[in-house]
């Protein structure tokens, strides 16, 4: 019988550190010996049990308390519409609700409706954890909603090294939701490894995460590629001085390396690749974008290949199905992720998604090879490439620039001749946007991934 993470934090981790938002601060220590959920913890043993809270902190302590005592966690960020929660519920045969909510509707699930108050953590009965939990992370909505993955604890922990217990423990910080994938790696690797842990509050806007982060003097910041373009665009960004920034959930382009590496001076610069269902598969720290080609193969327990030119993995981290039925998650033991790759020289770059390709006259484009490309450019910040409906190639590729200086009439002719510039020596002519469009703002959804449509 494996672990469970009360357990695991109690005989592997350093004491010391916390978890913290703007108004709440608890340290990983009392998580061990107290309840956040008023003696509830028996009554939910061997449930399906849904968390869904506002505060971050809420589901972690409840993740400490419930792991091994019931059946099944089921994360899911607040910002979910009731529609989602509802096929949640249903899907996941949840019985019962960890929540800081006020408004949920007591019929809900058949079971109890239980409160955490992290705030107030109070001295309570120990449960017995006898359970192997299921945890469940919900990807991306799609029309019938999010898809809920399973995994274990062992299997979203096998990335973590434990701590050598010499070094100076770091004081995390991070961008994502730990309810998603990215997030809950940072908070498992604070729980688990050691150090403390600064998370943003509900609604709290980055003119205000950002000062915070300095008052708690983080020294590791993780987010998305668009995460940290938005932190480079804000005047406040200089207010934080990470020593090793960590970067994953989009594909990460030179230009974005070049200007994190150069503002920040970071002693690490790490971008990984890692899906909800594939779990952690590999790290590049040589601030180079792409990857080495001779991770192809097998490293340790992870194997990757390159299959009709999409990125597949084998790993003991890959989640164990969906569940609700539906589609398989893996093939042979194989999960296609569906990021699709381009081999050059001893490298490979990611190109983008296998379904966000644009068609320009039966020829494929990528908007992330195009973006790439124009935010090497030093003025811009930011970019979106999608599609546009074209009568006569099917579809034309235009571009969305957020750049620095942007002016308020929001035409550059000079930038923009420039960024056709780039894009013809770079690109072959049916990859070149026909439209530069200089923007003030560019839409990051909750993941923190950027919003993509075509129109």
């Amino acid at each position: 019988m494996s672990l469970a993470l009360h357990d695991v934090i109690a005989s592997q981790r350093p004491s010391g550190g916390h978890l913290c938002d703007r108004s709440i601060l608890v340290h990983v220590d009392d998580l061990l010996e107290t309840t956040s959920l008023g003696g509830w913890a028996e009554a939910l043993a061997g449930r399906s049990v849904l968390i869904v809270t506002r505060s971050q902190i809420a589901a972690a302590a409840s993740l400490v308390e419930l792991d091994g005592v019931a059946r099944r966690l089921v994360l899911m960020p607040a910002d979910h519409s009731s529609e989602d929660m509802t096929r949640v519920i249903a899907k996941a045969d949840v019985t019962a609700i960890v929540t800081d909510l006020e408004a949920l509707a007591p019929d809900l699930v058949s079971g109890p409706i239980v409160r955490c108050v992290p705030a107030a953590l109070k001295t309570g009965a120990k449960p017995s954890r006898t359970e192997t939990t299921e945890w469940i992370l919900l990807t991306s909505g799609t029309t019938d909603g999010p898809k809920l993955v399973v995994h274990t604890l062992a299997s979203l922990s096998g990335a973590i090294q434990p701590s050598r217990g010499c070094e100076d423990l770091p004081v995390w910080g991070t961008f994502y939701d730990t309810r998603r994938f990215g997030g809950l790696q940072i908070l498992l690797r604070v729980l688990i490894g050691g150090g403390s842990l600064a998370l943003a509050a509900p609604g709290e806007p980055l003119a205000a995460l950002l000062p915070r982060l300095n008052m708690h003097r983080i020294t590791h910041l993780s987010g998305t590629p668009s995460h940290w373009r938005r932190v480079l665009m804000s005047p406040l960004a200089g207010r934080i001085a990470p020593r090793s920034i960590r970067l994953s959930g989009e594909i990460v382009d030179q230009g974005l390396l070049d200007k994190l590496s150069g503002f920040y001076k970071p002693e690490t610069l790490v971008h990984a690749f890692a899906s909800t269902e594939a779990g952690v598969v590999f790290e590049v720290a040589d601030r180079l974008s792409g990857f080495p080609a001779a991770l192809l193969g097998r490293h340790g327990s992870v194997e990757i290949k390159v299959e009709d030119g999409s990125l597949h993995v084998r790993s003991p981290r890959t989640a164990q199905r969906y569940l609700g039925g539906g589609e398989p998650l893996t093939k042979d033991g194989w999960v296609d992720t569906g990021d699709l790759l381009d081999h050059r020289d001893d490298r490979l770059y990611f190109l983008g998604r296998r379904g966000g390709v644009i068609n320009v006259g039966g020829l494929k484009v990528h908007p992330e090879e195009v973006e790439a490309v124009i935010n090497a450019h030093p003025r811009v910040l930011m970019s979106r490439v999608r599609g546009r409906r074209s009568a006569i190639t099917g579809g034309l590729v235009v571009a969305e620039v957020m750049a620095r200086q942007n002016p308020a009439a929001g035409r550059d002719r000079t930038l923009e001749a420039e960024i056709l510039d780039l894009c013809h020596r770079s690109l072959a002519p049916y990859k070149v946007p026909a439209q530069i469009r200089l923007v003030g703002s560019l839409d990051v959804a909750t993941s923190g991934k950027m919003v993509r449509s075509n129109a």
